[in-house]
């Protein structure tokens, strides 16, 4: 698999990631033995890239990662974050950041974290204060680079200026489309992008059902997007591009991939699968390449992202 770059700071991955809280988190009930198999296969056909979090489970998730990938740990890039409180509020004080990454080794079982983001901005925290707590870290040798999550200009720039910032992770696919606003300031200041939920949260996916189908801790039971009226608006613009996607012989999470794949090479997304014949199916997209004509339909079908919000009132993240 082909590998990029993300950031000026010498982070370098798969082209393509692998995202892990599905396995432990808003997708119904996981399978830790299946996850810890889509994580190997995805070793095996060559990404590099894992993405976890404290939050996923509060430990569980980073030690499933950590099962899963200790055979070849020298050769990959593991990815986690601190930020939330177990109250799903923030909390980015130094004390709290250097007590979730001492967590987080240990769970994960491993020396030291590849990349290490900020979770979400924490507003009665200084920016300055967590780049330089994260800084320290690096110093010492337990993180190597340094990431910001649904983070605005103004904060990444702040951040920046204290401890370079590697990659900023946000949602972003076909469906959601407003961090594009924050690429200006990627390109000027050299930071790589980190797609989540490049997939729509499976809209994007062949296997879609309407809200209230799903298990009753699946969180796309209340998503804007599955709801009547922007539900059958999305099916329809899905339908249209898995035709595009047919006429290449690729499936409609491979063109969706590809998609993100084709706005920048800075840019690496993270689907996130539990299934092993789903992360073959992801790599895939890597080879795929999107012609003028097949972006310029693609726009035509969507031409800012999917219908619906991207939250429930009221949960939809403001970046500063």
């Amino acid at each position: 698999m082909r590998q990029r770059t993300l950031g000026q700071q010498g982070l370098v991955t798969s082209a393509l990631g692998y995202g892990a809280m599905g396995i432990s988190l808003a997708y119904g009930p996981g399978d830790e033995g299946e996850g810890i198999a889509a994580i190997q296969r995805a070793y095996d056909l060559g990404i590099t890239f894992f993405d976890t979090a404290e939050l996923y489970g509060w430990g569980e998730n980073e030690k499933i990662v950590g099962r899963a990938v200790a055979g070849f740990r020298d050769d990959i890039v593991i990815a986690t974050k601190f930020g939330f409180t177990r109250s799903y509020g923030t909390d980015s004080r130094p004390e709290h950041i250097r007590e979730v990454v001492d967590n987080s080794l240990r769970y994960l079982d491993v020396d030291y974290i590849d990349l290490l983001y900020q979770h979400r901005v924490d507003p009665d925290v200084p920016i300055e204060d967590v780049a330089g707590t994260v800084g320290e870290f690096v110093q010492a040798g337990k993180v190597k680079y340094f990431g910001l999550s649904e983070a605005g200009p103004r904060t990444i720039r702040r951040a920046h200026a204290v401890q370079p910032v590697s990659a900023l992770q946000t949602e972003y696919s076909l469906f959601e489309r407003d961090v594009e606003s924050i690429f200006p300031t990627l390109a000027e200041l050299g930071i790589g992008f980190v797609p989540y939920s490049p997939l729509g949260r499976g809209f994007l996916t062949d296997a879609v059902k309407p809200a209230g189908q799903y298990d009753q801790t699946d969180m796309r039971n209340a998503d804007p997007r599955w709801q009547p009226g922007n539900f059958e608006k999305n099916v329809e613009a899905v339908r249209q591009l898995t035709e595009l996607a047919a006429a290449k012989g690729a499936s409609v999470a491979q063109l969706a991939l590809a998609w993100l794949l084709a706005q920048s090479e800075n840019i690496v997304p993270i689907p996130g699968t539990r299934s092993p014949r789903r992360v073959e199916e992801n790599a895939r997209a890597t080879s795929i390449t999107l012609t003028e004509a097949d972006l310029t339909r693609i726009r035509e079908i969507l031409p800012t992202g999917g219908f619906g919000a991207r939250y429930a009132p009221g949960r939809i993240p403001t970046w500063t």
